[in-house]
């Protein structure tokens, strides 16, 4: 590890690039987590609706910001190639794709209201979901916007503004969240429909922040990133080539999480609060990791720009080193202190008995997390690296093929057709990551990627 410490593209640069990001990702799971822990002690339905209708507001978020999240690989790779005047006109066609795609998920909001009723969860639980995914939706551009803004900064490798930025938003987001679900102070008590209006605040905010910032004098003299505004149509037409397949890809996945969550809640309230529970725990752990896997696209970026694939390769190794030791360390913590981490989500209307049912099965479901772990880790990093080299058509189509194969069908037999329980379908989760991480790692040591660009 010594001898690429300070090489280029070595874990002090991997590091240096990738800690603020880690920790910006983290500040966003500290929300989600708190979001969660305050609704989980506000009632069992707020905590049993609020994952489902958060990841399935995401999965149609998440296309667009899939899209939107490959701004950040065509920075990076302008960056490489020394052509900072590429580098605000990339940015512009991101900000486009932006707004037009927000019109969109506005109309969504009501739109699809008809997809939480065919989950099947009990009434009162789908009246708070429909009410938590409208509002998620109708914001849903300002998470894309904040996407779009943040890859000037983390395409350039310039990750400690985008770390600041959101931890401001996740500041103020706590503090708010809280007052709006409980009814603190001069707020009303609004519970679930008050955890979706302070989440939408904090991304109005976050994208606020960034609007001075990425278009200061500064960067205008630099990058013209107020006079470079106009649309350019062949720029657009590769961005969206490229992006729409990570788009995609981001969207299965998501739809992979979504539709397993969906099969769990037919199993009954309790089985589904704790896997809710439990997946927001293991949100502590993901997020910091994905985090990792931008700063290894950006770095891997800048490698392809500079026409140099072994330094795409040394930051790729150095990242898998690091994330390994992050994800080691939080699957210990996840065997240890079960109880705990379970505990803090505790509904206050719950009682002993009705508890120690979610903790049987939180327990469990965090052993499994505990086993496909690093596994997750090593399928951030090296489809992170993919990304960076413009290698999306691939992810995209092994991850839509498994979701698929592996998630989709094996989930809906196992629960209508066959009657497993709740074990067999964390089975089926866990494997689906275990196969993703192992093709992802052959992928990358197969070498087609060292050819590929995406400028």
């Amino acid at each position: 590890m010594l001898p690429l410490w300070n090489k280029p593209f070595g874990y002090r640069d991997v590091l240096n690039i990738s800690v603020p990001l880690a920790v910006s990702m983290a500040s966003t799971t500290i929300m989600q987590v708190t979001d969660r822990i305050f609704l989980g002690r506000y009632s069992v339905e707020a905590i049993a609706a609020a994952l489902p209708a958060g990841i399935l507001a995401f999965l149609f978020i998440s296309f667009f910001m899939g899209v939107a999240s490959y701004v950040n690989v065509f920075i990076a790779q302008y960056t490489g190639a020394a052509k900072p005047e590429k580098v605000a006109v990339s940015l512009w066609q991101g900000i486009y794709f932006s707004l037009g795609a927000w019109v969109l998920l506005a109309s969504m909001a009501y739109l699809l209201t008809p997809v939480l009723v065919s989950g099947g969860h009990p009434p009162e639980v789908l009246e708070l979901e429909i009410l938590y995914f409208r509002i998620l939706l109708l914001g849903g551009g300002l998470p894309l916007l904040d996407t779009t803004l943040s890859g000037f900064y983390s395409g350039r490798g310039l990750t400690r503004t985008v770390m600041i930025v959101n931890m401001i938003g996740a500041v103020i987001n706590i503090p708010l969240d809280y007052a709006l679900i409980y009814g603190v102070g001069p707020f009303p008590e609004m519970g679930i429909r008050g955890a979706g209006i302070a989440t939408v605040m904090s991304w109005c905010l976050i994208v606020a922040i960034y609007c001075p910032l990425v278009f200061s004098r500064e960067n205008e003299h630099r990058f013209r990133t107020r006079s470079r505004w106009h649309f350019d149509p062949e720029l657009f037409r590769r961005f969206t080539r490229f992006g729409l397949s990570n788009g995609v890809q981001f969207f299965l996945d998501i739809f992979a999480v979504t539709f397993f969550v969906y099969m769990i809640g037919r199993l009954g309230t309790t089985i589904l609060a704790a896997s809710n529970i439990v997946l927001s725990i293991d949100g502590i752990s993901f997020f910091p990791a994905y985090g990792v896997g931008i700063g290894v696209s950006t770095l891997v970026g800048q490698a392809i720009g500079q026409g140099r694939p072994d330094y795409a390769k040394r930051a790729t190794r150095c990242a898998f080193h690091i994330v390994c030791v992050w994800m080691l360390l939080m699957g210990v913590i996840y065997m240890v202190i079960p109880d705990t981490l379970i505990s803090l989500f505790r509904p206050h209307d719950l009682t002993d008995v009705q508890f120690a049912e979610v903790l049987t099965h939180g327990r469990i479901y965090l052993l499994f997390v505990a086993v496909y772990i690093l596994f997750d880790g090593l399928a951030l990093v090296y489809s992170g690296a993919l990304k960076g080299a413009g290698d999306v058509v691939f992810i995209m189509k092994t991850v839509g093929f498994f979701c698929v194969a592996l998630m989709v069908i094996p989930c809906y037999l196992g629960v209508e057709v066959f009657k497993w329980d709740d074990r067999f379908l964390w089975t089926i989760f866990t494997s689906y990551v275990l196969v993703l991480s192992t093709i992802f790692y052959f992928r990358f040591k197969g070498g087609k990627w060292e050819k590929m660009k995406v400028i």
